[in-house]
């Protein structure tokens, strides 16, 4: 809604321009009228729709042409004023005061504009046969009234319509000589109608209406007007109202009706509610909500966002299959202006057998939009309608932002969902194999990859001691010269090569050594396409033997070429368990949850130690030590039983964990 009005009265001399204004302030006729009232500001507390509003005088007498231009410029809405009883006032409209206002405003950008027949007491007859042509002749003419400053007949009438044409303007919505609503209007109220349809069916039922109206009106229809208004669409519209639901035939033609019966602030209500502004555009602050990321924070779909995602999802999936045909898809982003997801979604999220993307690979793709381009989400979300349906604020409401990694480091606990593995090798040593794999795609399918469908992101779900998490795979390109913070910057690297081939090792050390060595970042190694022949790597130490020295887990086999099956997820969970715990030493990287060293991590993790241990360095700190208990070996004599006895119990531990070993 705008800020203020500004409303600017023109016209020939002694039409009665200042009389009006005056009229309207003082409630009464002036006896004595100035050539010019000075510029009035009515408060936004009086005005029926609760805006502020200018009102601007001009007066031939004493304002030069160049000022009525800057006035002219800077209104809102223009009111031309004449004398009913001086024809010679009615011709300067079409004659000096359109044109002029023609001249001086912006082609794209054209200011209503209301004529305003005064002094109608002293004429019996009405001057609307001499104007309705006018009328017809210029789009710009939003509507015309006939009132007497005198008598203060229509004064108040004729600000609220100046208003009304600014903040509730036609031209937007409706085209005069087709009798119908414009194209952008259809557009913008289909997609209200879409958002508000919540199972898809086509139909607007009572309860989705009545939802309808508590979000535009903020209070619900009563049973019989909810009736009178499908009765009202049944005679007049065939299909208008199908099982007792208003269809989107139905739905266009009621907003059809306000606008010709000068409701258009019931139509603009509807189109603001869902965020348009004047040019039925969706408004930039809707779309982009702000949110604040640190640097080093990452972004993901909070719970409620993931429930409006899923109410997403199973209102289009129509087959109840799980996954979303082309058609299906086409039919979710119908509220969108453009596509938003291309061909490489298929290789990016897992998919069917079919290739259409599944229920989680749906969620996959809206938690790697998140996690890569929040604002992109943000503006996704928007156009769905989540504010509007969750009856959230803003979509900004659907993030969660992460804490930053280095308070993940300093606690040894992270609540984050998705990890982000970057994925480096040389040309040809299997990464984009080992993307796919973790889709579910061995080699043979693959194959069937065209080259402008490839991605070089693959996202999918992961468990991690039964929790579920989502672990990014990003394809890195080999560059020996230069790598962006955006390469660098991940929970984990994976160092990929490939064992048939001698010289595939030394890029994984080159770029280890260059970018890693002194970094928090863990690393893995993968020897991948182990199901071909392992040759010896032309390098200063084996794979092994680099690994070691450098604190790595052993190189970690892996093969896609699996026949018929699908490729083994085992190490996609190691890579996960890693990044959750990179402050953990996972030598055994087994994960399996039942060995000595994961029942370890386990017990040194768990909420049950470190609340013990924060309430022993509690009592410890907080307990006030003098000087004399230094020096006193009673003192000494507690402190060394106590660490004899928890190094005793530790020793104990570790000894029950062993044995199942």
């Amino acid at each position: 809604m705008r800020k203020d009005v500004r409303i600017l009265l023109v016209g020939e001399p002694k039409v009665g321009k200042t009389s009006l204004i005056m009229s309207l302030v003082s409630e009464e006729f002036p006896e004595v009228v100035p050539y010019r009232a000075e510029e009035i500001t009515i408060p936004a507390d009086v005005t029926p729709e609760r805006v502020p509003t200018h009102i601007v005088d001009y007066s031939e007498a004493e304002q030069t042409d160049e000022q009525l231009f800057q006035e002219i410029s800077k209104a809102n809405v223009i009111c031309i004023v004449y004398s009913v009883n001086n024809k010679k006032s009615i011709e300067k409209v079409t004659s000096h005061w359109i044109p002029l206002i023609t001249d001086n405003t912006d082609k794209d950008n054209r200011v209503p504009l209301i004529l305003v027949g005064n002094k109608s007491d002293l004429v019996e007859h009405s001057s609307m046969e001499t104007i309705l042509p006018i009328m017809n002749q210029y789009s710009d003419i939003e509507t015309c009234v006939e009132c007497s400053a005198k008598n203060l007949k229509n004064i108040s009438e004729l600000f609220y319509y100046a208003q009304k044409a600014v903040l509730h303007p036609t031209g937007p919505l409706y085209c005069p000589e087709k009798k119908d609503m414009k194209s952008l209007c259809v557009k913008a109220l289909t997609r209200i109608f879409k958002v508000s349809d919540l199972d898809n069916d086509g139909i607007l039922n009572d309860s989705q209406l009545n939802f309808f109206q508590r979000t535009c009106f903020n209070s619900p229809l009563a049973p019989q007007a909810l009736e009178d208004v499908k009765n009202v669409v049944r005679k007049n519209i065939s299909d208008g109202v199908r099982d007792n639901g208003l269809t989107l035939k139905g739905f266009l033609f009621l907003h059809t009706l306000f606008i010709q019966r000068g409701r258009h602030e019931t139509t603009w209500t509807v189109l603001r509610r869902f965020s348009y502004d004047d040019d039925l555009e969706l408004h930039q602050d809707y779309l982009f909500p702000q949110l604040k990321v640190p640097p080093d924070a990452t972004t993901e779909l909070n719970h409620d966002a993931y429930l409006f995602l899923q109410g997403v999802f199973d209102k289009h999936d129509k087959d109840r299959d799980c996954a979303l045909s082309p058609e299906e898809l086409k039919d979710l982003f119908d509220v969108f202006p453009y596509m938003p997801w291309g061909a490489d979604v298929s290789n990016t999220v897992c998919t069917n057998q079919q290739g259409w993307i599944t229920y989680q690979g749906y969620l996959s793709q809206w938690t790697l939009t998140t996690y890569l381009d929040v604002q992109r989400c943000l503006e996704y979300l928007g156009y769905l309608g989540y504010s509007i349906v969750a009856e959230q604020e803003s979509q900004a409401a659907g993030i969660t932002v992460t804490r930053e990694k280095k308070l993940d480091l300093q606690k040894r606990q992270t609540q984050r969902s998705v990890f982000r593995c970057n994925v480096f090798g040389d040309l040809c040593s299997g990464k984009s194999g080992f993307l796919q794999a973790f889709l579910g795609k061995n080699l043979m399918s693959q194959k069937n990859i065209r080259e402008e469908h490839k991605s070089y992101y693959a996202i999918s779900t992961t468990y991690v001691y039964g929790q579920e998490k989502y672990l990014l795979l990003h394809e890195v390109f080999p560059d020996d010269d230069y790598l962006s913070d955006a390469d660098l910057a991940c929970d984990i690297v994976c160092l990929l090569y490939d064992v048939s081939n001698p010289y595939s090792f030394e890029y994984c050390a080159k770029v280890f050594k260059q970018y890693f060595m002194d970094s928090k970042t863990p690393c893995m190694m993968i020897a991948a396409k182990s199901d071909l022949p392992e040759v010896r790597q032309l390098y200063g130490c084996t794979p092994l033997e680099f690994c070691r020295k450098h604190k790595m887990p052993p190189p970690q086999s892996f093969t896609c070429n699996t026949a018929a099956a699908a490729p083994s997820r085992d190490i996609y969970t190691k890579l996960t368990t890693v990044a959750m715990y990179p402050h953990a030493r996972l030598r055994c990287m087994c994960t399996c949850n039942r060995c000595t060293f994961c029942l370890c991590q386990n017990f040194l993790n768990s909420e049950l130690l470190q609340t013990v241990r924060t309430k022993l360095y509690a009592v410890v700190l907080s307990r006030h030590v003098s000087q004399a208990d230094l020096k006193s070996s009673t003192f000494w004599l507690r402190a060394s039983v106590g660490a004899a006895v928890f190094a005793v119990l530790g020793f104990a531990m570790y000894r029950v964990l062993l044995k199942p070993r």
